[in-house]
């Protein structure tokens, strides 16, 4: 198996998480690639398994030493990446690497890596529902959530720049839409 990534990417509620565990539920040969960040711990998240959690200075000392396939500081000072250490652990490992990271970071990935990437953009039916979604979720204050709607208005502009967008309105057919995508992606 050559060297493969799967990106997939949308605004902070659009969906992406829930269609990246599926398909890593429904392909053995893929696996998530966990990325670093300096935000704190949210909920049951832990450290080696939903995110590499750095401190501001040990993140910033890592960009130093070219650590990172990319990386991007997102709202207000905490930063967020994927350590170049990841993709080697997987690739070594014979797996296709599946990224679950924001718009910047996906089209970032899908520039320095064109043609061993299937970039996906994950797209909320609407804003309003975008920002219930994150009202439902709970897990971060109203303030937050205002930002990640505004951000998201942004991040829509992003779409053109993957290879296929799925309007998340149904998530049984987005998750259909998803493995058709990957499959074929695989089998190339």
């Amino acid at each position: 198996m050559t060297n493969k990534l799967i990106v997939f990417s949308a605004p902070s509620g659009a969906g992406k998480t829930t269609l990246v565990k599926y398909i890593i539920e429904t392909f053995s040969d893929i696996e998530f690639s966990i990325s670093a960040t300096s935000r704190i711990v949210r909920g049951d998240e832990k450290d080696g398994v939903d995110y590499y959690f750095l401190s501001n200075k040990e993140f910033k000392a890592r960009i130093e030493n070219e650590e990172f396939i990319e990386y991007e500081e997102v709202y207000g000072g905490k930063f967020y990446g994927t350590l170049k250490s990841e993709v080697d652990r997987i690739w070594k490992a014979n797996k296709i690497a599946i990224f679950d990271i924001d718009v910047v970071g996906g089209a970032n990935i899908k520039n320095m890596f064109p043609d061993e990437t299937l970039s996906i953009f994950v797209m909320p039916p609407s804003i309003d529902i975008l920002k219930n979604r994150l009202l439902e979720r709970g897990d971060v204050s109203l303030d937050e959530i205002n930002l990640r709607v505004k951000k998201a208005e942004s991040e829509l502009d992003y779409a053109s720049k993957f290879d296929n967008i799925i309007i998340n309105n149904d998530l049984e057919e987005s998750k259909k839409i998803a493995h058709t995508l990957i499959k074929e992606f695989i089998d190339e």
